[in-house]
């Protein structure tokens, strides 16, 4: 009887787990600090956090052949960014470079998609730190900056201002934001790796073919439709500033040109300092 009690007992327990089905199923993995799993890569990022809740995020993308880390240290963002109160990502690059959309570059030519993984990116950090609405800025140096105006073009939805550094765009890159966008270009006229000018380049990717500064900033006074055409600024010593004000959703568009100024983030001026109380301005 007890035997015959027992395999009753292991039958009504299989069969009750039969009827509740297979057991659940494991959760995904979830992404360790500083990682962010997108289309199938697990990509990096190194994060800085003001004191105090963010007053906006700030994505910083580096130049070809170098690291988010490299870009912090090179641009001594965190220092400025706690006087703005911002949060500063300094996401890497497949490569280290990014898919701009010139073809020039390994990611590019492997059909990676930057855009999306910034994108994602911007989503995670602006939920997780619980940046406020409309306060999503983007800068970066050379590829970094490509990369900048091709995310802004993409997706303005995410982006409310830019402030790229020695970069443009290539010219067979389209460029038609759903929404106005601050803007505020930063370039050397005698950048010998990016020409100021425009037209055919070599990167660490190979050669492409870009539009100038002046033609950037002009195509985006249109897209953010500014009523009319730029207007000189007080000079100080090599810079000079040309701004497009009054435009569309209260953008405004800035090219800051530096004589004579090579390809590097710019000691004429402090970069950093002016794309943070650039993006600062655009409450």
């Amino acid at each position: 009887m007890i035997a015959r009690l027992a395999t009753l007992g292991a039958v009504l327990i299989l069969g009750g787990l039969s009827f509740m089905g297979t057991a659940p199923a494991v959760a995904a993995p979830v992404d360790p600090p500083g990682v962010l799993t997108f289309g199938n890569l697990a990509r990096t990022y190194v994060l800085h956090v003001p004191p105090g809740p963010p007053a906006g995020l700030v994505i910083n993308l580096h130049g070809a052949g170098m690291t988010g880390a490299q870009q912090a240290g090179l641009t001594n963002y965190n220092a400025v960014a706690n006087q703005f109160g911002f949060a500063v990502a300094y996401p890497d690059g497949i490569d280290l470079s990014w898919a701009d959309g010139r073809g020039a570059s390994i990611p590019d030519r492997s059909g990676v998609d930057d855009v999306g993984f910034l994108a994602a990116l911007v989503d995670r950090l602006s939920r997780d730190l619980a940046v406020p609405p409309g306060r999503v800025f983007v800068t970066g140096l050379s590829a970094g900056a490509f990369m900048a105006n091709r995310l802004a073009c993409d997706r303005a939805d995410l982006v409310s201002a830019i402030a790229p550094v020695a970069g443009t765009l290539g010219t067979g890159v389209p460029c038609a934001p759903s929404r106005p966008v601050s803007v505020l270009a930063i370039h050397g006229t005698g950048d010998p790796v990016v020409p100021y000018g425009g037209g055919p380049m070599v990167g660490r990717g190979g050669p492409s073919e870009i539009i100038s500064a002046a033609a950037l900033a002009e195509r985006w006074r249109q897209a953010d439709g500014c009523p009319g055409p730029f207007i000189a600024q007080t000079a100080a010593g090599p810079v000079q500033r040309a701004a497009a004000l009054g435009c569309g959703g209260g953008t405004q568009v800035e090219l800051v040109s530096i004589d004579g100024g090579p390809h590097i983030w710019p000691a004429a001026m402090d970069a950093s300092l002016a794309s943070a109380q650039f993006f600062a301005s655009r409450a």
